[in-house]
C-alpha cells in the first residue's frame, strides 16, 4: 500500500508538468477589440462661414443707409452700397447663416450628434440629408431650429424692409430740396456699374468672421432668441437645418465641402433675388433726377431684397396699407387720343 502512493503521487506531478507545458504552447487569447473612434466634434467649413459672414456684411451695410440724404452724392454713394450683392452668393450666404443660427439649438444638436456615436450609422444619416436635405425634419429637436432660423434671416429681412420704406419715403420728402430735382451725372455709368457691383463677390469681417465660428461650434452664443416653429418649412429653413446637421455629424467640414456646397441654394430664393436685381437696372435706366434714384434705391435695392429673405424664411411680411409716394414708369405711355366734342345735333324748325 505504501508503495502504490509515491507511484500515484508521482503520475500526478507528471500530469502537472504536462499541463504546464500545454499552456505554454497554447496560443495566446486574442486582443480585445479596439475602442470605436471618437465622435468627431462638430464641424463647420471656414467657406461656410466666410459665406455667412459676407452675407451679414451686407445685411450691416445695407440697414445702416440713412434717407437723411443732402445731395446727390450722398445718394450715389448709397446706391452703390445696396446694389453690391450677387445674389447667388447673398443666397448662399443667408442659408450658411441660417446654419449656424440652428446650431444654437443644443436639444437639436444633441440630437443629431446620437446618431454620430455609430460609425456607420453617421455615414447612413449624413447620405440620407444629403440626399434630401428634408430629412432633418424628423429628427428630434428640428422644430427649436427652424424657429431659430426662421427668427434670423426674418428679422434681417424686416431691417430691411423697415429701412427701405423709409428710403422710399424720403424720395418723397427731398423733393423739397432743388439738388433732388437735378439729373444724375453719369446715368449710363451709374447704371454700369450697378451692374458690375452685382456681379462682384463681398468678403466679410474678420471680427465678425471669427464671431460666427465660435458660434458654429457653441462657444458664443449669436443672441437668438425664438420659438419652436411647426412645419412645413420653406427651402431654405430646411437647407439651413440640413448643413447645422451636417456640421453636427462632422460631414460639413472641408472634406465634405462639396456635398455641402449644392445644399446652399433654393430657385425660389434665387429667382426672388434675381428679379429685384432686373427691377433695379429697368428702374435706374429710366430714372433721372436723383429723388428717382432714391426711390430705386428704397423700393428695389432695399424693400425687395428685404422681402426676399423674409419670403425665404417663411416669415410674413407686414402689410403696408400707406399708399407709395412716388411710381416710376419703365414702359412709355401711349397718350390718349384727345376727346373731340360731339357736334350739336340741328334743331328741327
Amino acid at each position: 500500500m505504501t508503495s502504490v502512493l509515491p507511484v500515484r503521487r508521482g503520475l500526478t506531478l507528471a500530469a502537472l508538468a504536462m499541463v504546464t507545458i500545454l499552456a505554454g504552447c497554447a496560443p495566446p487569447p486574442p486582443p480585445p477589440p479596439p475602442p470605436p473612434p471618437p465622435i468627431p466634434p462638430v464641424s463647420l467649413s471656414p467657406k461656410v462661414i466666410e459665406q455667412a459672414s459676407a452675407y451679414r456684411y451686407y445685411v450691416a451695410h445695407a440697414t445702416a443707409i440713412s434717407p437723411a440724404f443732402t445731395g446727390g452724392p450722398s445718394v450715389s454713394e448709397a446706391v452703390r452700397a445696396g446694389a453690391a450683392y450677387e445674389p447667388q452668393q447673398l443666397l448662399r450666404g443667408a442659408i450658411a447663416y441660417g446654419a449656424v443660427a440652428a446650431l444654437q439649438d443644443q436639444a437639436f444638436v444633441a440630437s443629431v450628434r446620437t446618431y454620430a456615436v455609430d460609425p456607420t450609422q453617421r455615414r447612413t444619416i449624413a447620405y440620407e440629408i444629403m440626399k434630401d436635405p428634408a430629412y432633418v425634419v424628423g429628427i428630434s429637436g428640428s422644430a427649436g431650429a427652424a424657429g431659430l432660423v426662421m427668427n434670423a434671416l426674418g428679422e434681417d429681412g424686416r431691417k430691411l424692409l423697415d429701412q427701405g420704406k423709409l428710403v422710399k419715403q424720403a424720395a418723397y420728402d427731398v423733393q423739397h430740396s432743388a439738388w433732388s430735382k437735378a439729373d444724375v451725372s453719369g446715368r449710363d455709368a451709374r447704371l454700369m456699374q450697378a451692374k458690375q457691383l452685382s456681379t462682384a463677390a463681398l468678403s466679410g469681417e474678420v471680427a465678425e468672421t471669427a464671431r460666427l465660428q465660435q458660434a458654429s461650434v457653441g462657444a458664443g452664443p449669436l443672441g437668438l432668441t425664438a420659438q419652436a416653429a411647426s412645419p412645413p418649412y420653406t427651402p431654405l429653413v430646411i437647407h439651413s437645418m440640413a448643413v447645422a446637421a451636417l456640421a453636427a455629424l462632422g460631414y460639413a467640414d472641408d472634406a465634405s465641402l462639396e456635398q455641402v456646397m449644392p445644399i446652399l441654394s433654393d430657385p425660389a430664393s434665387a429667382t426672388c433675388l434675381n428679379m429685384s436685381k432686373l427691377n433695379l437696372y429697368q428702374c435706374l435706366a429710366v430714372a433721372k433726377p436723383y429723388y428717382e434714384d432714391v426711390f430705386c434705391l428704397g423700393q428695389h435695392i432695399m424693400m425687395d431684397t428685404g422681402n426676399c429673405l423674409m419670403k425665404g424664411a417663411g416669415v410674413p411680411a407686414p402689410i403696408d396699407v400707406r399708399p407709395p409716394p412716388l411710381e416710376i414708369a419703365t414702359t412709355p405711355v401711349t397718350p390718349a387720343k384727345p376727346h373731340t366734342k360731339a357736334k350739336p345735333k340741328a334743331k328741327h324748325r
